[in-house]
């Protein structure tokens, strides 16, 4: 006997009409399996909707209404709603912390279209979700990962790479220079650990602007060109 599976029952909320209209108009010709329910621009909308709760939102990650998405994300689950997020950042911390956060798969707007299908159709049945582009933009992400410094190591990074030499480095935290030389060894250390080279001051200097440890239109204006000497760090 063949077994008829009903419809996934989608939503689409996203505040961009033209958007909305458009994603309606081609998921509805797009799979017999998915049945497009209902169409909205707003979190609200949604929920008074008298087809919610459906089987999977296609949710905006970036709706302007103040709400975080986790909260929204809380909800949709405890409703027994699958989500799925299109947005237009694909910076892999936005990414993890949607997925962090529930959502079972993650989309960028300026993908192939078919994508949507098989994102909606993976949640439908509890899979995760999220292109090929995002997985390799992770993965490099990963590769690029920064070591987990202290809270002291952070302020000698940040005090050396900014300028400082050692001797300063050390007056301005209060420890002998000799801990800030163990100090910076530790750091280069860790660095060298997951792959990234932070031997010169000059490269340094570079990776703590890279980290936030430093803005990046930090020069110093009190200090010269030979402070930022290419020299090798304390070993």
């Amino acid at each position: 006997m063949t077994i008829t599976r009903e419809p996934i029952r989608l939503a689409i909320v996203d505040d961009h009409r033209m958007l909305l209209g458009a994603l309606t108009e081609w998921i509805r010709g797009a799979a017999d399996d998915i049945s497009m329910v209902a169409a909205v621009t707003t979190w609200p909308d949604l929920l008074t909707h008298p087809e919610f709760p459906v089987d999977v939102v296609l949710l905006d990650l970036d709706l302007k209404d103040n709400l975080p998405v986790s909260v929204k994300l809380r909800a949709l689950k405890s409703a027994g709603v699958k989500t799925v997020l299109m947005s237009t950042y694909s910076e892999p911390v936005v990414v993890r912390e949607a997925i962090a956060a529930g959502a079972l798969g993650y989309l960028v707007k300026s993908e192939e279209a078919d994508m949507i299908v098989e994102a909606i159709r993976a949640a439908s049945a509890g899979d995760s979700f999220i292109s090929t582009e995002l997985d390799l933009a992770l993965a490099a992400d990963d590769l690029d990962s920064s070591p987990r410094l202290s809270a002291q190591e952070r302020r000698v990074m940040a005090l050396y790479g900014g300028g400082e030499p050692v001797k300063q480095v050390a007056k301005a935290l209060d420890i002998s220079e000799e801990t800030a030389k163990s100090y910076l060894k530790r750091i280069r250390e860790k660095y060298r650990l997951v792959g990234i080279d932070v031997g010169t001051k000059v490269a340094l200097r570079k990776r703590a602007i890279h980290d936030g440890l430093l803005p990046r239109d930090e020069y110093l204006g009190n200090q010269t060109a030979e402070d930022f000497e290419d020299d090798v760090l304390p070993s």
